[in-house]
Parts: structure tokens; C-alpha cells; sequence
């Protein structure tokens, strides 16, 4: 399967951005702790994440299902992500980290379905499942190996270090993306 300039792009900057998600992984329960988080504190911070998350898809999805301005929209969500994982720099204690959760929630609303949509509408359908199962494999391979360099910044190093590192390849994941702006048919209505 040969891959258009429009999901190599989109590939690229989802591969970047999960390998800076990535790199927190498990690690974020041994944070929440250090900041004086218990259990609890972790539970209701990843619960807010998750439900908000799932409020904005679906808000998202909608306000944007025949518009325009879609790889604007997700190079914005792109970026407001790598910028609230820099507030984890500041985060000392557990209603912080509630509120930066919050904010990772809208942020990968933002960008994830309309991620998902442009990528829909590049694939061909003769290779759709294949082109799936790269977008999702190649995932689950980043995260697994950004997850181990996070544990090894961390151990050696620092969560302030960890978190500067995400930010800046998350930050890097927006410019690789933002390059489909370049193209007009993907920045159209779509």
C-alpha cells in the first residue's frame, strides 16, 4: 500500500504525539502520589479526564462533522496538549492536577477525532483495514518505547525533565501536522 502525502503527515504527528504521551504512562500514579494524591485523588483526576474527554468527542465530532478548519482545529488541540503537559510543571497538588487533566481532556477532543477523520477520508478501500491496523499498531509500538525512555528520565533524571521532553515532542507533533495546512484539500471542508 503506497500512503498519500496527507497520511504520512497525519501518521507522523500522531506517531510524535503518542510517543510524548507515551512517556508518562503508569509513572502518572507515582506523580499523583508525589504530589500528595492518594488513591481517591488519582481515581476522581483520571475519572474527570476520561469523562471529559468523552463529553468533548462527541461535541467535537459534532460541531465539526461537515465543516471546515479541521487540521487547524487539530494542530490546535495538538498544541494546547503540549502546552497543559508543561503545566505539570507547576502541578502541587491533587486539585491541580484535576484541572490539568481536565484541560489533557479537551485538548485531545480537540484533536483526536478530527485526526481520525482526515485519516478516514486519505484511506482507500481497498487497504482501509490495513491502514487501521498501521495507525493503531505503530500507536502501541511508540507508547510502549516513549513509556520506557519516560521511566528511564525519571529514575535518572527528573519528572520536571520528563514533562519538559513531553511538551517539547508534543510540540513538535502540532508543527509536523501543521505542515497539512500546506495542502489545500485537506484544510477544506471535508
Amino acid at each position: 500500500m503506497k500512503l498519500s502525502k496527507t497520511m504520512k503527515l497525519l501518521l507522523w504527528g500522531a506517531n510524535i504525539w503518542y510517543f510524548g504521551e507515551g512517556m508518562l504512562g503508569p509513572l502518572y500514579a507515582i506523580f499523583s502520589e508525589k504530589i500528595g494524591g492518594d488513591v481517591l485523588d488519582l481515581t476522581w483526576a483520571w475519572s474527570a479526564y476520561l469523562i471529559c474527554t468523552g463529553f468533548c468527542y462527541i461535541l467535537i465530532g459534532k460541531l465539526f462533522n461537515r465543516r471546515g478548519y479541521k487540521v487547524q482545529m487539530m494542530v490546535l488541540g495538538y498544541t494546547l496538549n503540549a502546552l497543559l503537559t508543561f503545566g505539570y510543571l507547576w502541578v502541587s497538588s491533587p486539585l491541580q492536577l484535576f484541572w490539568i487533566q481536565v484541560g489533557l481532556g479537551v485538548a485531545e477532543a480537540i484533536g483526536t477525532p478530527l485526526w481520525d477523520s482526515l485519516y478516514a477520508s486519505s484511506l482507500h478501500r481497498e487497504h482501509q483495514t490495513y491502514a487501521w491496523g498501521l495507525s493503531t499498531g505503530q500507536s502501541q509500538i511508540v507508547s510502549g518505547l516513549a513509556f520506557a525512555l519516560g521511566g528511564v528520565l525519571t529514575y535518572y533524571y527528573s519528572f520536571d525533565l520528563l514533562f519538559i521532553a513531553m511538551g517539547c515532542i508534543q510540540l513538535l507533533a502540532a508543527v509536523v501536522t501543521a505542515q497539512l495546512l500546506r495542502n489545500n484539500s485537506a484544510s477544506g471542508p471535508q
